[in-house]
Protein backbone atom coordinates (compact mmCIF):
# COMPACT_ATOMS: atom_id res chain seq x y z
CA UNK A 1 0.00 0.00 0.00
CA UNK A 2 1.33 3.79 -1.21
CA UNK A 3 1.12 6.48 1.82
CA UNK A 4 1.10 10.47 1.02
CA UNK A 5 3.98 12.27 2.85
CA UNK A 6 0.58 13.74 5.06
CA UNK A 7 0.30 10.28 6.33
CA UNK A 8 4.40 9.97 6.68
CA UNK A 9 4.54 13.49 8.61
CA UNK A 10 2.10 12.31 10.74
CA UNK A 11 3.62 8.84 11.23
CA UNK A 12 6.52 9.97 11.95
CA UNK A 13 5.46 12.43 14.68
CA UNK A 14 3.64 10.20 16.51
CA UNK A 15 5.94 7.32 16.67
CA UNK A 16 8.88 9.96 17.03
CA UNK A 17 7.00 10.67 20.31
CA UNK A 18 5.92 7.89 21.57
CA UNK A 19 10.05 7.06 20.84
CA UNK A 20 10.62 9.86 23.29
CA UNK A 21 8.20 9.46 26.18
CA UNK A 22 9.25 6.24 26.74
CA UNK A 23 12.59 6.91 26.14
CA UNK A 24 13.10 10.19 28.33
CA UNK A 25 10.29 8.40 30.78
CA UNK A 26 12.91 5.76 31.42
CA UNK A 27 15.56 7.95 32.32
CA UNK A 28 13.29 10.04 34.09
CA UNK A 29 12.04 6.77 36.75
CA UNK A 30 16.07 5.75 37.17
CA UNK A 31 17.51 8.66 38.10
CA UNK A 32 15.12 11.28 39.64
CA UNK A 33 14.26 11.63 43.23
CA UNK A 34 11.59 9.13 44.81
CA UNK A 35 10.47 7.13 41.79
CA UNK A 36 9.42 3.88 41.88
CA UNK A 37 12.48 3.18 39.54
CA UNK A 38 15.17 5.02 41.25
CA UNK A 39 18.64 3.57 40.70
CA UNK A 40 17.39 1.24 38.43
CA UNK A 41 20.93 1.32 36.45
CA UNK A 42 22.45 1.55 33.29
CA UNK A 43 20.65 -1.09 31.44
CA UNK A 44 17.16 -0.39 32.85
CA UNK A 45 17.77 2.53 30.44
CA UNK A 46 19.06 0.65 27.74
CA UNK A 47 15.90 -1.84 27.75
CA UNK A 48 13.58 0.81 28.32
CA UNK A 49 15.15 2.56 25.19
CA UNK A 50 14.56 -0.26 23.35
CA UNK A 51 11.12 -0.63 23.78
CA UNK A 52 10.57 2.97 23.58
CA UNK A 53 12.08 2.09 19.36
CA UNK A 54 10.06 -0.68 19.32
CA UNK A 55 6.34 1.25 20.21
CA UNK A 56 7.74 3.80 17.74
CA UNK A 57 8.57 2.05 14.56
CA UNK A 58 5.32 0.21 15.17
CA UNK A 59 3.43 3.23 15.61
CA UNK A 60 5.10 5.48 12.30
CA UNK A 61 4.85 2.30 10.27
CA UNK A 62 2.84 5.20 7.43
CA UNK A 63 6.29 6.58 7.36
CA UNK A 64 8.58 3.99 7.13
CA UNK A 65 9.30 3.90 10.85
CA UNK A 66 12.72 6.29 10.45
CA UNK A 67 11.50 7.83 13.94
CA UNK A 68 15.15 9.52 13.47
CA UNK A 69 17.28 12.04 10.69
CA UNK A 70 20.08 10.08 10.82
CA UNK A 71 18.35 7.27 9.71
CA UNK A 72 16.55 9.42 6.77
CA UNK A 73 19.79 11.03 5.80
CA UNK A 74 20.91 7.18 6.01
CA UNK A 75 18.30 6.02 3.44
CA UNK A 76 18.88 9.15 0.93
CA UNK A 77 22.56 8.23 1.36
CA UNK A 78 22.06 4.68 0.39
CA UNK A 79 20.59 5.78 -2.97
CA UNK A 80 16.74 4.10 -2.47
CA UNK A 81 14.05 5.80 -4.15
CA UNK A 82 11.84 5.93 -1.68
CA UNK A 83 11.81 7.07 2.30
CA UNK A 84 8.48 4.83 2.32
CA UNK A 85 5.76 2.88 -0.03
CA UNK A 86 4.63 5.91 -2.47
CA UNK A 87 7.20 8.65 -1.17
CA UNK A 88 9.93 9.38 -3.03
CA UNK A 89 13.38 10.13 -2.02
CA UNK A 90 13.46 14.05 -2.22
CA UNK A 91 14.93 17.07 -0.80
CA UNK A 92 11.65 18.83 0.65
CA UNK A 93 10.22 15.04 1.60
CA UNK A 94 13.42 14.68 3.91
CA UNK A 95 12.87 18.22 5.61
CA UNK A 96 9.43 17.11 5.84
CA UNK A 97 10.64 13.65 7.44
CA UNK A 98 12.87 15.94 10.23
CA UNK A 99 10.27 18.54 11.21
CA UNK A 100 7.70 16.04 12.07
CA UNK A 101 10.69 14.11 13.96
CA UNK A 102 11.94 16.58 16.02
CA UNK A 103 7.63 17.95 16.70
CA UNK A 104 7.00 14.72 17.65
CA UNK A 105 10.56 14.65 20.02
CA UNK A 106 9.20 17.87 21.52
CA UNK A 107 5.51 16.59 22.03
CA UNK A 108 7.28 13.61 23.66
CA UNK A 109 9.42 15.54 25.67
CA UNK A 110 6.69 17.41 27.14
CA UNK A 111 4.78 14.16 27.89
CA UNK A 112 7.81 12.77 29.92
CA UNK A 113 7.97 15.76 31.98
CA UNK A 114 4.12 16.24 32.87
CA UNK A 115 4.24 12.61 33.97
CA UNK A 116 7.75 12.98 36.11
CA UNK A 117 6.35 16.48 37.26
CA UNK A 118 6.36 16.00 41.15
CA UNK A 119 9.55 14.35 40.95
CA UNK A 120 11.30 17.46 38.81
CA UNK A 121 9.93 19.40 41.98
CA UNK A 122 12.11 17.42 44.38
CA UNK A 123 15.64 18.59 44.71
CA UNK A 124 18.24 17.10 42.25
CA UNK A 125 21.43 18.30 40.52
CA UNK A 126 20.96 20.17 37.57
CA UNK A 127 22.65 17.80 35.56
CA UNK A 128 20.11 15.39 36.79
CA UNK A 129 17.21 16.73 35.66
CA UNK A 130 19.11 17.60 32.30
CA UNK A 131 20.01 14.08 31.78
CA UNK A 132 16.04 13.16 31.47
CA UNK A 133 16.09 15.09 28.39
CA UNK A 134 19.49 14.95 26.52
CA UNK A 135 22.50 13.32 26.26
CA UNK A 136 26.36 14.24 28.11
CA UNK A 137 29.27 12.90 27.80
CA UNK A 138 30.73 11.36 30.99
CA UNK A 139 34.57 12.75 30.11
CA UNK A 140 33.99 15.57 28.16
CA UNK A 141 36.09 15.58 24.75
CA UNK A 142 34.51 17.34 22.15
CA UNK A 143 36.62 15.38 19.34
CA UNK A 144 36.37 11.87 20.52
CA UNK A 145 32.75 12.14 22.26
CA UNK A 146 31.61 13.10 18.56
CA UNK A 147 33.71 10.16 17.23
CA UNK A 148 31.45 8.14 19.74
CA UNK A 149 28.52 9.16 18.09
CA UNK A 150 29.54 8.71 14.48
CA UNK A 151 30.44 4.88 15.13
CA UNK A 152 27.49 4.24 17.20
CA UNK A 153 24.67 5.69 14.96
CA UNK A 154 26.86 3.97 11.98
CA UNK A 155 26.24 0.97 13.10
CA UNK A 156 22.40 1.65 14.38
CA UNK A 157 21.77 3.03 10.68
CA UNK A 158 23.65 0.01 8.63
CA UNK A 159 22.24 -2.50 10.66
CA UNK A 160 19.18 -1.24 10.15
CA UNK A 161 19.31 -1.20 6.08
CA UNK A 162 20.26 -3.97 6.28
CA UNK A 163 17.35 -5.66 8.06
CA UNK A 164 15.46 -4.73 5.08
CA UNK A 165 17.29 -6.86 2.74
CA UNK A 166 16.97 -9.94 4.86
CA UNK A 167 14.12 -12.72 5.08
CA UNK A 168 14.16 -12.43 8.88
CA UNK A 169 11.26 -9.82 9.06
CA UNK A 170 11.37 -9.57 12.76
CA UNK A 171 11.31 -5.92 12.47
CA UNK A 172 10.63 -3.79 14.77
CA UNK A 173 12.05 -6.37 17.28
CA UNK A 174 15.40 -6.31 15.71
CA UNK A 175 15.91 -2.78 15.96
CA UNK A 176 14.72 -2.49 19.48
CA UNK A 177 17.65 -5.16 20.59
CA UNK A 178 19.79 -3.26 18.15
CA UNK A 179 19.12 -0.36 20.06
CA UNK A 180 19.86 -1.82 23.41
CA UNK A 181 22.92 -3.37 22.38
CA UNK A 182 24.40 -0.35 21.16
CA UNK A 183 23.40 1.80 24.34
CA UNK A 184 25.13 -1.17 26.59
CA UNK A 185 28.33 -1.60 24.48
CA UNK A 186 28.57 2.15 23.48
CA UNK A 187 26.81 4.12 25.29
CA UNK A 188 29.07 4.79 28.22
CA UNK A 189 30.86 8.04 26.51
CA UNK A 190 28.31 9.81 25.43
CA UNK A 191 24.71 8.23 26.70
CA UNK A 192 24.36 6.92 23.14
CA UNK A 193 22.19 9.62 21.69
CA UNK A 194 22.61 8.31 17.56
CA UNK A 195 19.34 10.41 16.72
CA UNK A 196 19.88 14.23 16.68
CA UNK A 197 16.15 14.82 17.35
CA UNK A 198 16.17 12.67 20.35
CA UNK A 199 18.96 14.83 21.51
CA UNK A 200 17.84 18.58 20.19
CA UNK A 201 13.81 18.22 20.77
CA UNK A 202 14.03 17.49 24.80
CA UNK A 203 16.98 19.82 25.04
CA UNK A 204 14.86 22.85 23.69
CA UNK A 205 11.70 21.91 25.99
CA UNK A 206 14.34 21.77 28.96
CA UNK A 207 15.38 25.15 27.82
CA UNK A 208 11.98 26.46 27.62
CA UNK A 209 10.27 24.85 30.77
CA UNK A 210 10.04 26.35 34.12
CA UNK A 211 12.26 23.30 35.70
CA UNK A 212 12.71 23.73 39.71
CA UNK A 213 16.64 24.15 39.58
CA UNK A 214 17.11 22.78 36.13
CA UNK A 215 20.36 24.62 35.34
CA UNK A 216 22.41 25.38 32.17
CA UNK A 217 20.74 23.25 28.79
CA UNK A 218 24.29 22.80 27.89
CA UNK A 219 23.99 24.03 24.61
CA UNK A 220 28.36 24.03 24.57
CA UNK A 221 27.45 20.43 23.97
CA UNK A 222 24.61 19.86 22.04
CA UNK A 223 26.03 20.23 18.30
CA UNK A 224 27.91 16.83 19.16
CA UNK A 225 24.71 14.59 19.14
CA UNK A 226 23.40 16.55 15.96
CA UNK A 227 26.54 16.28 14.12
CA UNK A 228 27.73 12.85 14.86
CA UNK A 229 24.56 11.33 14.15
CA UNK A 230 24.35 12.51 10.92
CA UNK A 231 27.50 11.86 9.92
CA UNK A 232 27.03 8.37 10.97
CA UNK A 233 24.05 8.14 9.09
CA UNK A 234 25.43 9.23 5.99
CA UNK A 235 28.59 7.39 6.31
CA UNK A 236 26.30 3.84 7.06
CA UNK A 237 24.23 4.91 4.00
CA UNK A 238 27.17 4.90 1.69
CA UNK A 239 28.58 1.61 3.13
CA UNK A 240 24.68 0.04 2.82
CA UNK A 241 24.77 1.21 -1.02
CA UNK A 242 28.28 -0.91 -1.56
CA UNK A 243 27.89 -3.48 0.89
CA UNK A 244 24.04 -4.49 0.86
CA UNK A 245 23.64 -2.66 -3.06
Amino acid sequence: MDYTIGDAFWSETIGTAILILLGAGVVANAILPRTKGSAGGWLLINFGWGIGVYAGVYAAYKSGAHINPAVTIGIWASGAEEFAPGIPVTASNGFLYVVAQMLGAVIGALLAFLVYKKHFDQDAEPAVKLGVFSTGPELRSYGWNLLTEVVATFVLVFIVLAFGETPAEVGPLAVALLVVGIGASLGGPTGYAINPARDLGPRIVHALLPIRGKGSSDWAYSWVPIVGPLLGGVLAGLAASVYIG
